[in-house]
C-alpha cells in the first residue's frame, strides 16, 4: 500500500475523534475522577484497538456506525488498565506517551478512581449501544467477547499471574498465557467485536480470534525487545521498566535473536490465518504489520 502512512495518519484521526465523542462531560461534584479519566483518554497512543474494530468490521464489507461506541469502549478499557498499570501497587511509572501518568499528576486514589470509571463507563456505552442498535443480538455478543476478554479470563486473568511472578523464576508456558491474556484478549475482542457487528460467520469469527491472537503475542514480544533496545525518547515511557520491575519477559528467557524470530512467526501465521479468510483489507493487514514491526 503505497500511502499507508498517510492513510494510517487520516484513519488515526477518524478513530480519535470517535473515541472523543464518547467521553463524559466533566462536570457534577465528581467532575475530579472525570478529568483524571479524560486526562487519560486523551493523553496519546496508537488507538490501535478501536482501529482494529472498525478495520475488522471493513474486512467483512460492514461500514455501519454501530461499531463505533464499540471502538470508543475498547480504547477506554485498554486505557483504564494502563492507569492501573502504572500505579506504585504495580509498574510504578511516571510517564507515558510523554505526560505524566494519571496517578503523578492528580494523586494515587484519583487514579484509581479514574481507571475503575473508565473501566464502568465502558460497559455504560456498550450497554447504551444494544438499547439503540438495529442488530441487538450480535451488539449483545460484541459486549459479551469485551466483557470475556477484558475480565479474569482475559487481560484481569493475564495481569493477575504477573504480577504474582514478580521477583520469581517464571516458566515458558507461564509466560505465554500471560502475554496471551495480558495483551492477546483486548486485540481479540477488537477484531472479533468487528468481525461479530459486520455479521461474520462463527467459523470466521474463530479465524479472527485465532488470527488475533497471533498478533497479540508478537505485539507483546516486540514490546519486550523495545523495552531493551529502545530509548526513553523514542518510546516515551521508561525503558528497561521489565528489569527494575523484575519481570521475566521473552528476551530475559529466550535472548533478544530468539524473541525476534518469534515475532516473525507469529506475525507470519497471522498473514496467513487472515488470507484463509478470503476477503481483502489492504490496510488492515498494513496496520497489523507496522504495529508487530514498530520501532515505539
Amino acid at each position: 500500500m503505497e500511502n499507508f502512512k498517510e492513510v494510517l495518519k487520516e484513519r488515526t484521526r477518524e478513530t480519535e475523534q470517535i473515541v472523543y465523542a464518547y467521553m463524559p462531560q466533566e462536570t457534577g461534584y465528581q467532575k475530579d475522577v472525570i478529568e483524571a479519566m479524560n486526562y487519560s483518554l486523551t493523553a496519546g497512543g496508537k488507538r490501535l484497538r478501536p482501529m482494529l474494530v472498525m478495520e475488522t468490521a471493513r474486512l467483512f464489507g460492514f461500514e455501519d456506525e454501530e461499531v463505533r461506541p464499540f471502538m470508543a469502549a475498547i480504547e477506554m478499557i485498554h486505557t483504564y488498565s494502563l492507569v492501573h498499570d502504572d500505579l506504585p501497587a504495580m509498574d510504578n511509572d511516571e510517564f507515558r506517551r510523554g505526560k505524566l501518568t494519571t496517578h503523578k499528576k492528580y494523586g494515587h486514589a484519583m487514579g484509581i478512581l479514574a481507571g475503575d470509571g473508565l473501566l464502568n463507563y465502558a460497559y455504560e456505552v456498550c450497554a447504551k449501544a444494544i438499547i439503540t442498535s438495529g442488530h441487538k443480538d450480535r451488539a449483545a455478543e460484541a459486549f459479551h467477547i469485551l466483557a470475556d476478554k477484558a475480565g479474569i479470563y482475559g487481560m484481569v486473568g493475564g495481569q493477575t499471574v504477573d504480577v504474582q511472578y514478580t521477583d520469581k523464576p517464571m516458566e515458558k508456558e507461564v509466560l505465554q498465557f500471560v502475554h496471551e491474556l495480558k495483551t492477546g484478549a483486548l486485540i481479540q475482542a477488537a477484531m472479533m467485536m468487528g468481525a461479530v457487528l459486520a455479521g461474520a460467520s462463527e467459523e470466521e469469527v474463530g479465524k479472527i480470534e485465532e488470527a488475533a491472537l497471533m498478533v497479540g503475542m508478537a505485539f507483546q514480544i516486540q514490546d519486550d525487545i523495545l523495552d531493551v533496545t529502545s530509548t526513553t525518547e523514542v518510546l516515551g515511557k521508561p525503558v528497561l521498566s521489565d528489569e527494575k520491575n523484575h519481570k521475566v519477559t521473552y528476551v530475559t528467557l529466550y535472548g533478544l535473536e530468539e524473541a525476534k524470530r518469534q515475532v516473525k512467526e507469529y506475525s507470519d501465521r497471522a498473514a496467513e490465518l487472515l488470507e484463509g479468510l478470503n476477503r481483502k483489507n489492504e490496510f488492515l493487514h498494513e496496520l497489523l504489520m507496522s504495529l508487530i514491526y514498530r520501532e515505539k
